[in-house]
């Protein structure tokens, strides 16, 4: 395979890895735009640590080749490494080290000078709200602390392509709004981003592309309203006054929308996909009106990315095996 245009910062031709029986990556193909954000959506199991770790020249593939800033994975790993940052699923801190410490050994070993290491530790630590603990130990910080400070430690070096494997993690909310703005500012700044996670509301928000893997494919690629649209059209929510009402409430969306409608007796909750939209969502509270049945919320909601993996791989993304 020939090196990557310069306007592609990541390149990746027909990835295989397997473990034993279980083939882990099946034939995976990838590419990043420099400056962008592609978001690696797939459960549990789907392959994208496996495709991270290869990425990051922590695994060797069985099959297929890779480029990340322009250098083969397998041929030139020093060259790769010195140009990208990585911050996994579980935080690779020294907990005997403070914050600052943990920042300025990883610029040290990047091999930045004393003054300049100390200098990008504390730049670091203020941009993730982690200067008041900068000089305690590292085992003493909560777990949202600890991911700050991992990711902190990933941009160490400024480096041109950033490797977030599900990067919030045992955030809180305000955590992983924090991490979402430092993400958009990297990209501002020109940097490549491949971001794996779970939190499909994440990808929607950060990612220009997405690719969805499932048992080690890509089963779907596109934007976030591309990968919507295959849903096909928004989806209807009614919730009726009285359960015994809604046999007859799932008749009415048989008519007016697609597929078959989903109803709870518990919430007295009915749903279907609709086409038409508005159109859809008045003629179904027109015909409830005229059968006497009474509706105490109704809502039109266009298809999420959970609702994309449920159509794409018939489970949610948190519902398949570790």
């Amino acid at each position: 395979m020939p090196p990557p245009e310069p306007d592609t910062a990541v390149r990746v031709r027909g990835l295989v890895k397997t473990y034993g029986s279980t083939r882990a990556l099946d034939g995976v193909d990838l590419d990043i735009p420099a400056g962008r954000v592609l978001g690696l959506l797939g459960p549990n199991g789907a392959g994208k640590t496996t495709t991270v770790r290869i990425l990051t020249t922590l695994l060797r593939p069985d099959a297929g080749e890779a480029h990340v800033a322009g250098y083969d994975v397998l041929a030139e790993p020093d060259q790769v490494r010195r140009r990208i940052g990585l911050s996994g699923q579980y935080a690779a801190v020294d907990e005997n080290l403070t914050g600052f410490e943990n920042l300025y050994m990883v610029g040290r070993l990047y091999g930045r000078k004393k003054a300049a290491a100390r200098s990008r530790a504390r730049e670091l630590l203020a941009r993730f709200r982690l200067e008041e603990a900068a000089d305690r130990p590292a085992k003493g910080y909560s777990g949202g602390m600890r991911r700050r400070l991992d990711l902190a430690g990933a941009l160490v070096a400024e480096p041109t392509v950033v490797v977030l494997d599900e990067p919030t993690t045992g955030l809180d909310p305000g955590g992983r709004l924090d991490t979402w703005a430092v993400i958009k500012e990297l990209v501002a700044d020109g940097t490549t981003v491949l971001l794996t996670t779970q939190y499909l509301e994440e990808a929607d928000q950060l990612a220009d592309s997405i690719v969805v893997i499932d048992h080690g494919r890509v089963i779907a690629r596109g934007t976030a309203d591309e990968l919507k649209a295959q849903t096909g059209g928004e989806r209807l929510e009614l919730v009726v006054a009285s359960a015994a009402d809604l046999p007859k409430t799932l008749d009415v969306l048989r008519e007016v929308g697609t597929g078959e409608p989903a109803g709870d007796d518990h919430t007295r909750r009915a749903e279907i996909l609709v086409d038409t939209g508005p159109k859809a969502l008045i003629e179904a509270l027109r015909r409830l009106d005229g059968q006497g049945i009474a509706v105490q919320d109704v809502a039109l909601h266009r298809p999420t990315l959970d609702d994309v993996f449920l159509s794409l791989t018939g489970h949610g993304a948190e519902g398949a095996a570790k």
